[in-house]
């Protein structure tokens, strides 16, 4: 598609009879549809006695079209774009013009992509499509020093209704480009004329914010929300572009919680708020708002899945099973229910389905629950229902785990060395499942040596550096940890939990505690408000003797994650503090959750809490 000039016109030639009939068809189609552009019937309640506007579709047009589809489908595409644009201008018809930028875009062929929606321009003005098809192509060009003039054209082309919408999508035309801070200086030029009308101020404030965040720039874009929501509380733009600010820019936040407390509130847009907190690790929160949206709108099925996941994610198996359960009924008209386990059977008929990804997700949920419930029994029948091939390792991974709980551990690791493998990403992974099922049984010894495995096929994969630093430390290997860490850091510098783990680590030895501090305080960086990170800075700071601060940040980690980690070291410093009741009923609290969990269960050995 470079030489477009110099090709040979072959334009009818050496076209195979075996295919001409089929040619054919596709020119019909490209003619047809030409036809049908400018001839629609009147939309429903239009006048029926309007003239009839017959079609500018005659022979020599028509045999072009043809001409210039088979010279396509016989692997001429510069052909075919000359065909097909020189056709376009000569009807000037914008189903032609858009059938050019095709051809040249399917051919990766930018410039004349380029040249044919200019072509349209010209000979529709009017064309917003023309307009945005420029724009999009521009950016993809990265020729953005070219898009403010059909911007501007687009923007004042758009009715004064639709305007605002209009500008609000700006930021998407331009982000295909590479330099994106170029793309916000063009944003915040073209739209500063907007931000005088008041009509139009909020969607350019919000559009102008969007496209520095994507730039790289979240104070301007955080200082533009603020204006935006000061402008008009009721938006809803404002709140969409606080919600993508949230996970790095936690001042934002207010502005989310304040909208959400309207009695209007959308229901998506909680929905959204969820997710970022989610995404945070701020289960507890998110649990809350995902309570508020299953009140609002039960009938809704999605929201239930996400519900029972935070409830399992928190030790609440009781009310995680019945929202499971819940989503299971919401969906059974898509695939029929599933049979319970034994332990809950009813009346519902034996059924076998291949479910939807969401039901499977629901049914390894539930299993999951059953088993630690100590319910393999219950945790089996779920498993069962689960019949699809791509999540067959997931599956016998889960089994694994409910053998090994059963103390079946070779068992365990046969039964996920048998899984077949589809490709060298299917053995990782199937190594990373015996790994995670010996952790679970807390043989480390031996995950250590299967994830030495993995690493031997992927010596410089962060993640599976990671996870054997953790297991070294299980096995007292803190130096060996630290290297570890040390080297997930130089290889993903951005690696929040690295630079946790490392803090954590020395702070819980008691050793190098502003090393210590200053890494957890890089983390908190990397990954705001996330409950274990404001945890491990909490513990640091107990260590360095700051109670008042280290009683703050653990009180608000537990209040996003009643983990019980988080509980044993709030209520150590409760309890250095004279706090004991209070202590004591955070413990209550975190043994009821998770009985089970080592560093609750060493805190009150050490401190001879009985009660």
């Amino acid at each position: 598609m470079r030489h477009y000039v110099e090709m040979p016109r072959r334009l009818f030639a050496a076209a195979p009879r075996l295919h001409r009939q089929r040619l054919l068809a596709a020119a019909l189609g490209l003619a047809a549809a030409c036809a049908w552009a400018q001839d629609a019937a009147p939309a429903a309640g239009a006048a029926a006695s309007q003239p009839v506007r017959n079609s500018t579709l005659d022979a020599p047009l028509f045999y072009q079209l043809m001409i210039g589809e088979l010279q396509l489908r016989e692997g001429d595409p510069g052909a075919a774009y000359q065909v097909i644009l020189d056709a376009a201008r000569r009807s000037q018809d914008e189903t032609l013009f858009r059938r050019a930028v095709e051809i040249a875009l399917q051919a990766r062929a930018g410039e004349e992509a380029l040249s044919a929606t200019r072509a349209w321009r010209a000979a529709v003005p009017t064309s917003q499509e023309a307009l945005r098809t420029e724009l999009q192509i521009l950016s993809a060009l990265n020729r953005l020093d070219q898009a403010a003039d059909p911007l501007r054209a687009l923007l004042l082309l758009a009715p004064a209704s639709e305007r605002s919408s209009l500008i609000a999508a700006v930021p998407r035309f331009l982000q295909r480009a590479a330099d994106q801070a170029h793309g916000a200086r063009l944003v915040e030029q073209v739209l500063t004329p907007y931000l005088e009308a008041p009509d139009t101020r909020v969607a350019a404030q919000v559009a102008i914010g969007r496209a520095w965040l994507a730039g790289g720039d979240p104070a301007r874009a955080l200082d533009l929300v603020r204006q935006a929501h000061a402008a008009d509380p009721a938006a809803q733009g404002p709140v969409l572009l606080a919600l993508e600010l949230l996970p790095t820019r936690p001042e934002v936040e207010p502005i989310v919680v304040e909208y959400l407390a309207r009695p209007q509130s959308e229901f998506g847009l909680r929905l959204l708020y969820a997710r970022a907190l989610t995404a945070t690790q701020r289960y507890a929160e998110a649990l809350r708002q995902m309570e508020i949206v299953t009140q609002q709108r039960p009938e809704l099925a999605p929201p239930y899945l996400t519900l029972g996941a935070l409830y399992l994610d928190l030790k609440q198996p009781v009310p995680g099973e019945k929202a499971l359960r819940r989503y299971l009924e919401l969906t059974a008209e898509q695939a029929p229910a599933p049979t319970p386990p034994a332990d809950t059977a009813g009346d519902d008929e034996d059924v076998a389905a291949v479910p939807a990804q969401g039901r499977i997700q629901a049914w390894l949920m539930l299993a999951s629950s059953a088993e630690q419930r100590g319910d393999y029994q219950a945790a089996e029948a779920w498993l069962a229902l689960i019949d699809d091939p791509q999540r067959a390792l997931e599956v016998q991974a889960r089994r694994s785990t409910l053998l090994a709980r059963q103390g079946r551990v070779d068992e365990a690791r046969r039964l996920l060395q048998a899984v077949p493998e589809r490709g060298p990403q299917d053995a990782r992974s199937k190594l990373d499942a015996e790994a995670s099922m010996l952790r679970e049984v807390k043989r480390w010894q031996e995950a250590y040596e299967v994830t030495a495995q993995a690493l031997q096929r992927e010596p410089d994969d962060p993640e599976l550096l990671y996870e054997q630093s953790m297991l070294a430390d299980k096995l007292g290997r803190s130096d060996e940890m630290e290297q570890l860490l040390r080297r997930v850091i130089v290889l993903k510098p951005d690696n929040a939990h690295a630079y946790n783990a490392l803090g954590y680590s020395l702070a819980d030895r008691g050793e190098r505690l502003p090393e210590a501090r200053d890494l957890i305080a890089r983390a908190l960086e990397l990954s705001p408000n996330d409950p274990f990170i404001t945890d491990s800075l909490g513990w640091v700071e107990y260590r360095l003797g700051n109670r008042a601060e280290a009683l703050r940040l653990l009180q608000r980690a537990y209040t996003s994650r009643p983990d019980a980690e988080i509980a044993a070291h709030l209520g150590e410093v409760l309890w250095a503090e004279g706090r004991q009741d209070e202590a004591r009923r955070i413990w209550a609290e975190a043994r009821a959750r998770d009985a089970g969990n080592e560093v609750l269960a060493e805190t009150l050995k050490r401190l001879k809490v009985t009660r």
